[in-house]
């Protein structure tokens, strides 16, 4: 194989990669816990999006004591919690994968 051949592939690559990164960030999975009472929603590369509760899962016993405030009170504070140890997560691996990749070397994902 000749070098330009190499960097037509390479190129091809890299366009693949960005093609599905781009996939993945607009993908939304569900997951939920108790039959239902807890959803949540991650896209497509892990990164928190947002929770659901349902009553029950504040206080199964008596779920008409919990007000509907309580409830959308609680999924603020947790999707803020989220996001914030999401987004502090991804900015210590960026700043630890600099340190181990060459300057100038750009890993789609990476930084």
């Amino acid at each position: 194989m000749n070098l330009a051949s190499i960097m037509k592939q390479a190129q091809q690559v890299q366009k693949r990669l960005q093609d599905a990164q781009k996939d993945l960030a607009q993908a939304e999975i569900t997951a939920e816990a108790a039959n239902g009472a807890v959803v949540v929603v991650c896209d497509g590369n892990g990164k928190f999006k947002s929770i659901k509760l349902k009553k029950t899962a504040i206080n199964a016993e008596n779920p008409d004591s919990v007000d509907d405030e309580t409830v959308e009170m609680l999924e603020d504070l947790i999707t803020t919690a989220m996001k914030k140890a999401t987004e502090d997560a991804a900015k210590k691996m960026q700043d630890k994968m600099k340190g181990i990749v060459p300057a100038g070397i750009n890993i789609p994902g990476l930084f």
